[in-house]
């Protein structure tokens, strides 16, 4: 009994020997933050920990780490995918120290990893995830909402010691200085251009698929930035949506295959790494990299969850050994947290996107977004007529309230970024900066702000063709400074070879910018040419620019008279009604039978129409941008499609003729995946009605040395003349699909660019035979207008686009109507584009 005693005191003693050993044992705190030396942005998911051992930890989303532990090595490394591993000497004597890392980017690739035989044991959690995206998808709910906090930074870098001896940036050396300071002593310096904060609340729904952001408070601050209504609206959670769950993320226009996408294993190598608690989800390490680096494809990190095989964390890079141009690196980092109903909801995303210098005399830039999202709400419907208006901006929401601002801000900010508030304030206020920056606001909008009025557009200020010889232009336009409600337009010209002075003038009144509501009156009188119209290519600048130069062929001066009046009943749905009176004068020989079955066949050379036009357009998911007192179309991925009704009244101020016309157009722009990206455009019309070839629709020929999307690239203008039609226009862009996979050619970036043209049509008798007969030197007879015959007009191309980053060269054959006078039946045309 002693004895058992003795043995069990014994062991309590040691019990308390040991709990005393281990109470006495000193705790360690070692905390810090670890940042790209580039961009000085926190880098999140990175391990931290004691040379040689496990012991460690992880970086939170924000690159904050904290590291408890009882005992201490000689040195603390940092570790992440596509950077220089870095350690650092740790203080043995010191029971709490921060140590700060700052990681140098190095070229991508993963670390080694074994294969053995058998299958990659990444494939069949790959399997899973794809299995089971769509319950984890956000997208998968019927509603949901949540409140937005974004901020958006720009930066410039790489700033060479030849740059920093011009002019401009001479001005700035105490700004420059005090960057180089803050960078640390591995970064590299930047500096503040932009920065921006936007605070809204964001609501979806699933049927029908609709989105809408309220954003309630934006600050702007940025160098040349004027007015921030457009950009406070572009700051929103609307323009910082990527899900890794779509097959697809569109980055800057350009769409990259998520690691998850259903067809995962055409495009990545996949590499099971490890298992670990991430956010308090027991998850797969999955690390992936492209299988051909010139794709737009990602190299990096995904944590996924054991339970139900969610994204927890997602760590993406793309470089530029990439096909895309001006861009050095996209490097994208989510996190993701589940609702009560089961998917999965981001909750914090950063983006890094670093822009190349264009040339050695100029410096990169670094654009930083961030968003976080709180507060998340499910399944909690609202009206449909709620979710009509896909972005709408409080009219107090860019009034300054700090206490605003420190209250909802999801975290406080950085120190370094409230330095770039007062960094951009000494920038902008430099006179030389301010007169830069009117400079190329001048370049790039193509006016002047001069006050309440814009002076342009200046690049139609002066033109030289065969009808006005030398003709110089004088525009203007208001802008919101003269009213948020009236805009008032007006432009002058005089051609010195014509002696005739052409204008037009309008008076625009909007009634409502949520649902655009505007009614415009307008007059003109001007220069024209039959099948090439100023109004059908001003959205093509160059073509537009080079149409009003060399031979004008079938000039006529144009009185145009206009009331119109546009709103939309509900988001994607607008209607417009004209009513217009225009007056044909023709330069040139130009002659029709009033009535071609009168016998005394009695001609005229002029004549005026009045008509009215009813036009309606569809576009499912189209989103707008206000930028002042226009409104922006950023599209739609949905078909687009607008359908039109113009009857003519005779009789009415002036009007020479009834006819009726029909026309209807569809459009759209498609991603195909691994093929590229397609769009098509399919057009038809109908005129029954007997009225004088400039009333019927003329074919947009293009005798330029430029290609234009929307024109009939090898077709004579005013080649042919219908009264009914049906064209399709496809256009493919392979991007870097065959070029990629040649070893010389992939180091160009080039890419195939493919398309068709066709054009069914006809001309009734009537129509025809309305124009008189004109005979040549040989008495041969002939009318002045074509039209096809039952077999249409077909050409055909393919091209090379990205030739010295912004040439594209287009091949075209023409397959019918070769005997046509004038013709080629093999073309090269050349456009200038700007293109990632």
């Amino acid at each position: 009994m002693l004895k058992q005693i003795t043995t069990y005191l014994f062991y309590i003693s040691l019990f308390l020997y040991i709990t005393s050993v281990s109470y006495a044992q000193t705790s360690y705190v070692i905390t810090g933050k670890v940042t790209d030396s580039e961009t000085g942005e926190g880098m999140p998911f990175v391990a931290v920990a004691f040379k040689g051992t496990t012991i460690g930890t992880t970086t939170d989303f924000n690159g904050n780490y904290k590291l408890v532990t009882h005992t201490l090595q000689d040195s603390l490394t940092a570790t992440a995918i596509s950077y220089t591993e870095k350690s650092k000497l740790v203080n043995r004597k010191a029971t709490t120290q921060a140590i700060d890392f700052q990681l140098v980017p190095a070229s991508i690739s993963l670390n080694e990893i074994k294969i053995y035989a058998g299958e990659n044991p990444a494939y069949a959690i790959l399997r899973k995830i794809v299995r089971n995206k769509e319950k984890n998808d956000k997208r998968s709910l019927e509603y949901f909402e949540y409140e937005s906090y974004n901020k958006i930074e720009i930066d410039v870098d790489n700033i060479s010691e030849k740059l920093k001896k011009r002019k401009a940036i001479k001005k700035i050396q105490q700004v420059i200085d005090s960057v180089e300071v803050l960078a640390g002593e591995d970064g590299k310096p930047i500096l503040p251009l932009f920065i921006s904060e936007s605070f809204s609340n964001v609501y979806y729904r699933k049927s029908p698929e609709k989105k809408r952001e309220h954003i309630l408070k934006t600050r702007v601050t940025g160098v040349g930035i004027q007015d921030g209504t457009l950009i406070s609206q572009m700051a929103g959670s609307s323009f910082q949506e990527y899900n890794f769950y779509r097959n697809w993320l569109n980055i800057l226009n350009k769409d990259f295959v998520s690691p998850i996408a259903d067809g995962w294993k055409l495009y990545y190598e996949y590499f099971l790494v490890d298992s670990a608690e991430v956010n308090g989800h027991y998850s797969y390490r999955i690390d992936f990299e492209p299988k051909r680096p010139q794709d737009l494809a990602f190299t990096g990190t995904m944590w996924v969850d054991k339970a139900t095989f969610a994204l927890v964390q997602v760590d993406a890079t793309m470089s530029k050994t990439a096909n895309l141009n001006f861009i050095e690196k996209i490097k994208l980092q989510q996190e993701l947290a589940p609702t009560e109903a089961g998917p999965w909801i981001p909750v914090k995303t950063r983006v890094l996107i670093d822009v190349a210098e264009i040339t050695n005399q100029s410096a990169g830039m670094l654009a930083k977004f961030y968003t976080s999202n709180e507060r998340v709400v499910v399944n909690q419907p609202h009206s449909t007529k709620f979710y009509d208006v896909g972005i709408e901006m409080e009219p107090t929401a860019q009034i300054k309230d700090e206490a605003f601002w420190d209250e909802h801000r999801h975290e406080p900010l950085t120190e370094s970024e409230k330095n770039v508030y007062a960094m951009i304030d000494s920038i902008k206020n430099i006179p030389l900066i301010r007169s830069y920056i009117e400079i190329a606001n001048i370049v790039v909008n193509g006016y002047k702000k001069a006050g309440p009025i814009d002076i342009g557009p200046y690049i139609l200020a002066y033109s030289y063709n065969t009808v006005e010889g030398s003709y110089a232009r004088l525009g203007f336009k208001t802008n919101i400074d003269f009213s948020d409600k009236w805009v008032l337009k007006g432009y002058g010209g005089y051609g010195f070879g014509d002696h005739r002075f052409k204008y037009g003038a309008e008076i625009q009144r909007i009634f409502s910018k949520k649902h655009w509501t505007t009614l415009s009156v307008r007059h003109s009188y001007d220069l024209e040419r039959v099948g090439l119209l100023s109004q059908d290519v001003w959205d093509n600048t160059l073509f537009l620019v080079s149409s009003r130069f060399g031979t004008f062929r079938r000039p006529f001066m144009l009185r145009n008279n206009q009331i119109a009046f546009q709103t939309d009943f509900v988001r994607g749905f607008t209607q417009k009604i004209k009513l217009r009176q225009w007056q044909f004068d023709p330069l040139y020989n130009f002659t029709y039978y009033t009535n071609p079955t009168d016998t005394q066949l009695a001609t005229d050379d002029n004549f005026q129409s009045t008509e009215i036009t009813f036009e309606s357009r569809f576009a499912q998911n189209e989103q707008f941008l206000i930028n002042d007192n226009t409104r922006i179309s950023l599209g739609t991925t949905k078909p687009v499609l607008t359908l039109s009704y113009t009857l003519g009244l005779k009789g009415i101020v002036g009007g020479g003729f009834n006819y009726h016309k029909i026309a209807l157009n569809l459009s759209q722009s498609i991603n195909v995946g691994s093929l590229g990206r397609a769009s098509y455009s399919i057009s038809a019309g109908y005129i029954p009605s007997t009225v004088p070839y400039p009333i019927l629709q003329s074919h947009q020929g293009n005798q330029t040395f430029f290609y234009i999307n929307n024109a009939y690239n090898l077709m004579n203008f005013f080649e042919f003349v219908s009264d009914r039609y049906a064209s399709v226009q496809l256009q493919h862009n392979f991007e870097g699909l065959l070029f990629n996979r040649i070893p010389l050619i992939r180091k160009l970036k080039w890419r195939l660019v493919a398309n068709a043209n066709v054009l069914y049509g006809g001309l009734s008798d009537k129509n025809y035979n309305l124009v008189p007969l004109e005979y040549d030197d040989q008495g041969n007879a002939s009318r002045p207008i074509g039209r096809l015959g039952d077999v249409p007009y077909i050409e055909l191309g393919y091209g090379i686009e990205n030739i010295f980053r912004f040439m594209r060269i287009d091949a075209i054959h023409r397959l019918t109507y070769l005997n046509n006078s004038g013709t080629n039946r093999f073309g090269v045309k050349i456009s200038f584009q700007f293109k990632l």
